[in-house]
């Protein structure tokens, strides 16, 4: 053992003979991550002393283009170390990345604050771009404006302060993340389900003091007492971005995080946000008077005391009886025609019909979690390589919860000219045999694979999802409305005796998409809204988290019977995912997406035109953040947004 300790190479700090530069999972040692950091931050120090000690005048070959190509290491290591630390955690990772963080933190700012990097990317930025492709100028806009951004003019004791606020947030964020999963994984304990299963059991369980426990279990996490409470380290983090934001010149948190969006700023997000929410509380009020018939049958016939009313814990359990009531679509009817095999095989048929991509599994190839992940190669006709495609669908222990994807390595244009094309992960906690959500979490999930996959890009920065936040969403989102067309269906949702699932069940799937919308959009948008304000927030003195959620509930008009989607102390997305007061993009991107989607509607050829689909492909996903998202959209649809097609989509209007 000593021997193979004393012979064993850092794998980060060697070429990779694995098939398309798959990563070596197999070899990969705890020990190498941070050496490996170090190293990658040690050879990006000197790309960068290069750039700066040319004596030549600054341009954009020699300035911006060697900047995006810095960092290539530490991209290596980071690519594998934050995906498998998010779907494999241990105790000795935890530790790696309680040490990565600060040495990454004060690494970005010692690039942020490098002037004279800052002057010659400045220099160029405010030279002559004539010569320059549109792709060309948004990374350099990009450059210029993240210097800005990050405080570049600064004198050096607020940009030391802002140093220390960085490396904190890292770390507290972290922190948070890990506490979230400490929690999931002690209510998967209590009840014998994980918390991916949660509306499952809300609308199975009859028993309804057990749908409380249920609810309140979920509710309270990281809000308990214990160690993994986040209320305080959550109120820090608050403190802390909002110390950020009025270093760098801004009211708030959220005026600092909005100020490179689509938005722009928080009026505008929250206007858009308040007009939702007055549809959708509306439309949920609807829908509670339909299940509280159901439960009025239920006390008449003496299952329930006199009195009762549909309470939190009920909604789930209710409006799956008035879905089977109007709509005679039930769960365990639908499951068998999506396993997740042929929900797999579904967004694979779904990529060829509309994009021409070929799919052929890799089955002798490294994965971090054997057993659990699958591989797969994508090929357009002509052979070219698009990229690999890994999945990792099922829940456990080590997995932080929810859906999402992830770059392992991002496609761009190397220093010898050769496309670099991408390695991207689906991650999901979801059952073997899917429900509606489930099915539209995986063809969610693909669209932004999709996007990573797809893109074309010269530059890493803009390629792939390397879109503005509020913009990302568009093409996941959109990818969810081929779900459960017919023609989709016939060929990928079978049984296991190969059976096509019956025409009955396509049409009570396609009539019940709208059902509960009132209920699903008020949850989001209130979560939406709990985030913006939270980082709209100006004094931090005395705050109370419990006080400041109802209070909000209270002035955004939430029905009682509905809560947040997510609470502050397991809000997730906001602490550890990057969607500080960009939670509302999800439905920003839906305006989007729906009205985009409705091109695809009015084709004569069908939502399968592959002609509209490849001006779709080239538009927007091979192009990932190189062009103006507005631009962009009214290039594909010849006029500016309307919001008409969301709120039909969601039957809050006719």
């Amino acid at each position: 053992m000593s021997l193979t300790a004393c012979t064993h190479k850092n794998v980060f700090l060697q070429d990779w003979d694995t098939p398309y530069g798959i990563p070596p999972y197999d070899k990969i040692k705890v020990s190498d991550y941070i050496p490996a950091i170090k190293e990658g931050i040690k050879q990006q120090q000197a790309e960068i002393a290069a750039i700066t000690s040319n004596t030549e005048a600054p341009t954009f070959e020699n300035t911006i283009v060697p900047l995006e190509l810095s960092g290539r290491l530490l991209e290596k290591v980071t690519g594998v170390l934050f995906n498998v630390t998010e779907t494999d955690r241990s105790d000795a990772l935890d530790k790696v990345v309680e040490e990565a963080l600060p040495l990454m933190s004060a690494h970005g700012d010692d690039i942020a604050f490098n002037k004279a990097l800052y002057e010659r990317v400045a220099a160029v930025y405010k030279g002559d771009q004539s010569g320059l492709t549109v792709e060309q100028k948004t990374v350099l806009k990009n450059h210029f404006e993240d210097f800005e951004r990050e405080g570049i003019g600064l004198p050096e004791d607020k940009q030391a302060r802002l140093r220390e606020i960085n490396s904190a947030l890292a770390t507290k964020c972290q922190k948070i993340g890990n506490n979230i999963l400490a929690e999931s994984n002690a209510f998967k304990e209590k009840f014998g389900f994980s918390v991916s299963d949660y509306s499952d059991r809300m609308t199975t369980t009859a028993d309804r003091d057990l749908r409380k426990q249920y609810l309140e279990a979920y509710t309270m996490r990281g809000h308990n007492g214990n160690e993994f409470d986040n209320r305080e380290l959550a109120v820090e983090v608050l403190k802390l971005r909002l110390e950020k934001a009025r270093i760098l010149g801004y009211e708030t948190s959220a005026a600092y995080e909005l100020s490179d969006k689509m938005a722009h700023d928080p009026a505008t997000a929250d206007a858009f946000m308040d007009g939702i929410i007055k549809a959708s509380t509306a439309k949920a009020k609807e829908e509670v008077a339909e299940m509280q018939k159901v439960m009025d049958a239920e006390i008449a016939e003496g299952k329930l005391p006199k009195g009762s009313k549909i309470e939190p814990w009920d909604w789930w359990y209710y409006a799956e009886k008035v879905r089977v009531a109007k709509y005679a679509l039930d769960d365990d009817a639908i499951r068998p025609y999506f396993h997740m095999d042929s929900v797999r095989n579904g967004i694979f048929t779904e990529a060829r019909m509309l994009y021409g991509v070929n799919v052929e599994p890799l089955d002798d190839v490294p994965v971090y979690s054997p057993g659990n992940v699958k591989t797969w190669k994508l090929t357009y006709d002509d052979g070219s390589l698009i990229g690999i495609f890994t999945t990792d669908y099922l829940p456990r222990s080590s997995k932080r919860g929810g859906a999402w994807m992830n770059n392992v390595r991002s496609q761009y244009i190397d220093a010898e000219g050769n496309d670099v094309r991408p390695i991207i992960v689906n991650v999901g906690n979801l059952a073997e045999y899917m429900n509606v959500d489930q099915v539209q979490t995986v063809f969610h999930e693909f669209g932004h694979a999709l996007h990573g996959l797809l893109t074309r890009c010269t530059y890493p920065s803009v390629s792939g999802t390397g879109v503005k936040r509020d913009f990302v969403e568009t093409f996941s989102q959109i990818n969810e409305h081929w779900a459960f067309e017919p023609e989709l269906l016939a060929l990928y949702a079978k049984n296991g005796k190969n059976e096509v699932i019956p025409q009955e069940l396509v049409e009570k799937i396609n009539a019940a998409l709208k059902f509960n919308m009132g209920f699903m959009t008020t949850e989001l948008c209130a979560a939406a809204m709990l985030d913006m304000k939270l980082h709209e927030v100006t004094d931090f003195e005395g705050f109370d988290i419990d006080a400041f959620e109802a209070s909000l509930a209270k002035e955004i008009g939430l029905n009682p019977e509905i809560g947040y989607r997510y609470r502050t102390t397991y809000f997730n997305h906001i602490f550890s995912s990057g969607y500080n007061a960009g939670y509302y993009g999800y439905l920003w991107a839906e305006v989007l997406d729906r009205d985009l989607f409705s091109r695809f509607e009015a084709s004569p050829r069908g939502v399968f035109d592959k002609e509209l689909a490849t001006e779709f492909k080239q538009t927007f996903l091979e192009k990932g953040g190189s062009e103006d998202p507005m631009e962009l959209f009214r290039k594909f649809m010849g006029r500016e947004p309307d919001n008409a097609a969301f709120l039909r989509g969601r039957g809050l209007i006719e």
